[in-house]
């Protein structure tokens, strides 16, 4: 059901070549780029009308209007679940306790007696954030975007969802209630490319955003790369994935389990098991039979992405040459299953979140651990953060120096703008001083 990568016996190789051995879903977002242009620029010349003739002809759905009612909130709010109301209730609790203590205060730093440079943090203006909904509805994600941006401070949140014909064209109904849970009563029945658009441009109903956020598929991940420059972007999220490091101390029945449920996401969703225990592996195999026959999306999501280029258990001669591949990897998710998980776990260095243990699943941290489950994909996890408060500040420094702190150091910006062949950058000093630099004959 997943094949095998043996990386055993021979030493490993160094940076992108030990890379280029581990299983990657193919995931071209410079081809769907060209595919998403004429989207996005048909959005920014016919605004509200674009995006009602897209919902139409991708979602199947004639919409009246792309701005979701407040009553539609107000419903799907009174409709909901008494226990998924709960369990979205206990998310936010979780994720506001972890991201409320993310905030950043302003810190000032005096260089010399008279001059001080302070770093302030300032929440974009406006945010536009996306849910997606296309195999699955995902209320948790509406969580893991609003809630950093709420506690970052931002003034302005939006969210757009795809439109659904089954719900008379607006999004789902659990996340139209995840969005009233947390206060946000702006909301727009758009997907894809159209609703990163939207929010980039502007439109008749959508005032434009500083910045896009949200996981979603290679459509809205190539939509984020035309607007990059133009707004902020979180990152180009690719398929999901999972990395397990185990040894022979692992519960098989866990290891399998929490491969498989990552699988369920996507058919492009990858599932690594990384061991230096072939028994485990074997063990693993079996497990993946069984549970697999016993779940559903069987057929259109998890027997393809388990049996894709994008999974693999790769064997290695050792937990610490483990450490080295799933550095290399870069995982979404990372989970240790190992002894002594904690120690292993504190030597990663390259991944979205890391679990520990046998109880700490992934699934925990996509509902109810207080993390963001918004995290980097694709090897990305080597240079980039999941979504944080910090993702929606800017640190803006503050100068302020007295003429006695700039007369100490003003030769040194003299000279060195001289030695940049910048002769304006050293006159800006010197005419502060009578064009004559103190310090200088």
């Amino acid at each position: 059901m997943i094949s095998r990568i043996d990386l055993r016996g021979d030493a490993l190789p160094e940076g992108p070549a030990l890379r280029d051995l581990l299983p990657r879903a193919d995931f071209d977002v410079s081809a769907a780029l060209e595919k998403v242009r004429p989207i996005c620029e048909a959005v920014h010349h016919r605004g509200d009308a674009a995006l009602i003739d897209f919902a139409e002809k991708f979602d199947g759905v004639r919409l009246e209007s792309v701005r979701v009612p407040a009553q539609a909130l107000t419903d799907a709010l009174a409709d909901l679940d008494p226990a998924v109301r709960a369990a979205l209730e206990e998310s936010i609790r979780r994720a506001r306790l972890v991201h409320r203590a993310q905030r950043r205060s302003p810190h000032s730093t005096q260089v010399v007696p008279g001059g001080t440079v302070t770093e302030k943090w300032v929440p974009v203006d406006r945010v536009g954030l996306y849910a997606p909904g296309g195999r699955s509805v995902y209320p948790s994600s509406v969580i893991m975007n609003v809630v950093p941006a709420q506690e970052a401070g931002v003034g302005s949140v939006a969210l757009a969802s795809p439109p659904q014909a089954e719900f008379g064209g607006l999004p789902h109904p659990t996340i139209l209630a995840a969005c009233a849970l947390l206060g946000v009563d702006e909301v727009y029945a758009a997907g894809g490319a159209t609703a990163v658009a939207m929010f980039a441009y502007g439109t008749e109903s959508c005032p434009p955003a500083n910045m896009v956020a949200g996981p979603g598929n290679i459509w809205v991940a190539a939509a984020k790369r035309f607007f990059t420059g133009k707004i902020g972007i979180d990152a180009e999220a690719g398929p999901t994935e999972i990395a397990v490091l185990a040894d022979d101390t692992a519960d098989p029945v866990h290891v399998a389990s929490d491969l498989i449920s990552q699988a369920e996401h996507d058919p492009l969703a990858a599932a690594v098991l990384v061991t230096d225990s072939v028994a485990l592996a074997d063990a693993v195999d079996e497990e993946l039979k069984t549970q697999v026959a016993a779940t559903k999306h069987i057929d259109d999501r998890i027997v393809p992405a388990l049996n894709g280029q994008q999974s693999a258990i790769v064997l290695v001669d050792g937990v610490e040459e483990g450490l080295r591949v799933v550095d290399a990897y870069g995982a979404e998710h990372l989970e240790i299953q190992t002894r002594d998980a904690a120690a292993v776990a504190d030597r990663v260095r390259n991944a979205g979140a890391v679990f520990i243990g046998p109880w700490a699943p992934v699934s925990l941290g996509d509902y109810a651990a207080g993390s963001n489950h918004v995290l980097p994909t694709g090897g990305c996890a080597c240079h980039s953060s999941g979504l944080s408060v910090q993702s929606f500040l800017r640190g803006i420094h503050i100068v302020d120096y007295t003429e006695d702190a700039l007369a100490e150091v003003a030769h040194h910006v003299v000279t060195l703008a001289e030695a940049e062949d910048l002769p304006a950058h050293g006159a800006a000093v010197k005419a502060r001083f009578g064009w004559k630099v103190p310090g200088t004959k």
